[in-house]
Order: structure tokens, then C-alpha cells, then sequence
């Protein structure tokens, strides 16, 4: 029987291929970022089953094309990304989620303080990616202190987890329910 191609061993000592081969622990910082940017394309791949609009569907999947983007540009050894002319986003690509938050926004009741994650399926899965892309943020900001990594990213990656609350919002509105507000004790 042939060998399948989807493993090949050589990660069993810990260590993985960078974009350009050299060759990091499985622990390294830009694996910790890359990897979360890739396991919060997979929990909005989840949240895009919840989405009702297809509009909201269209643009979270072209978001994960944009974080596609953004783990093979952060996969990639310092100084190959930009000899490969990768930039992973630009400054319109952040435009167009400013404009998804405000196009979200509008029409939404006022932000009445601080909201807990939850109120149906969809708006708790949006707090999941919310906060995994925040997670995903701090771990692209201490690559940042080690290797260049361009501002657009940064900040793509800070929009982005601002969408994402907006849309839970936004969802629960949608399904006629209320946000849950915290109250301090």
C-alpha cells in the first residue's frame, strides 16, 4: 500500500517548515501565530453555518480568505514575505471591514454595556471567534517585537475582532432576542 502524502514524519521531533524551509519548533512564536490565526479561520468557518444573511455569509468567507492570507504571510521566514512580494492584507482590506462594522451597526439599538457572550447559538459562537481573533491579535503582536510584520496585519486582525462582536449584535437583533448586559454585583 502507498504511504499517503498527508503525513510525512517529519514533525515527530517537534519542529516544522517554515515558507522557505527553515526548519522551527512546533512552538515557536510565529507557528503560535500563524497556528491561531489558522484555528480561528476554522471557528468561522462554524459561525458562517449560524449565518442567516448572505451577505454576512459572503463577506465572513471572504474574511477567511483574508486569513488564509494572513498564516501564509506569517508562516513565511522574515524577509522571504517581502522578497515574494506577499502582503497578506492591505489598508482597503481594512477599509472594507470598517465598513462591514458600520454597515452592521446601522440600524442596531445603543450599546447599552458591557455584553456577555451568548443569547442564541450563533451570536456565542461569534464571542468564540471574538475572542480566539484576540488571541490571535496577541500572539501576531509578539512576533512583531522578534520579526517585521507589516501594520496592516495588525490592524486587520484588531478590525476584525471588532466585526465580529458587531455581528454578534447584530445577529441576536435579527433573531428578535436581547443582548445579555452585564450587571455587576
Amino acid at each position: 500500500m502507498k504511504k499517503s502524502s498527508v503525513y510525512t514524519r517529519t514533525g515527530d521531533d517537534g519542529t516544522t517548515s517554515l515558507n522557505g524551509g527553515t526548519r522551527v519548533s512546533k512552538t515557536d512564536v510565529r507557528v503560535e501565530a500563524y497556528g491561531t490565526v489558522d484555528e480561528l479561520n476554522a471557528h468561522i468557518g462554524v459561525l458562517v453555518a449560524y449565518l442567516g444573511e448572505e451577505e454576512d455569509r459572503r463577506r465572513l468567507i471572504d474574511v477567511q480568505g483574508d486569513l488564509f492570507g494572513i498564516g501564509a504571510y506569517l508562516a513565511t521566514e522574515s524577509g522571504r514575505a517581502e522578497e515574494r512580494h506577499m502582503t497578506a492584507v492591505a489598508a482597503a482590506d481594512v477599509a472594507r471591514l470598517e465598513q462591514a462594522i458600520d454597515e452592521a451597526e446601522a440600524g442596531l439599538p445603543a450599546w447599552k454595556g458591557f455584553v456577555l457572550p451568548g443569547g442564541s447559538p450563533g451570536a456565542a459562537w461569534c464571542h468564540v471567534c471574538r475572542t480566539v481573533c484576540r488571541r490571535a491579535e496577541r500572539r501576531i503582536l509578539e512576533l512583531a517585537k522578534r520579526a517585521e510584520v507589516r501594520p496592516e496585519v495588525c490592524a486587520y486582525v484588531n478590525r476584525l475582532s471588532d466585526y465580529l462582536f458587531v455581528l454578534s449584535r447584530k445577529m441576536l437583533f435579527n433573531e428578535g432576542r436581547e443582548e445579555i448586559i452585564w450587571k455587576k454585583c
